[in-house]
């Protein structure tokens, strides 16, 4: 009984670092997969809110409350209207 206890308490250390771990590093992987979308964020918005837009979001505090913002009112910055002609994708 008193080994299984212990075998618990292991585990429960081992789940809380690696759990920590990954807190840590969020930041960093938002800001990588904000900057990787970049361009694609550019050409919808266009060249001035696209850029903006991509600021707000790779920065840690204010990028995450402008996404929790934007899932109740909508896109902050929207988008660039399709030109003339063109077929919507």
């Amino acid at each position: 009984m008193k080994n299984q206890s212990r075998k618990r308490r292991a585990g429960e250390a081992v789940a809380w670092s690696v759990a920590k771990r990954l807190l840590k590093s969020t930041p960093v992987v938002g800001t990588a997969l904000t900057v990787g979308l970049a361009g694609y964020d550019i050409k919808r918005k266009g060249l001035v809110k696209g850029a903006i837009n991509v600021a707000l979001n790779a920065t840690p505090i204010l990028g995450t409350v402008k996404g929790v913002v934007e899932i109740f009112s909508g896109d902050l910055l929207p988008d660039k209207e399709p030109a003339v002609g063109s077929r919507k994708r």
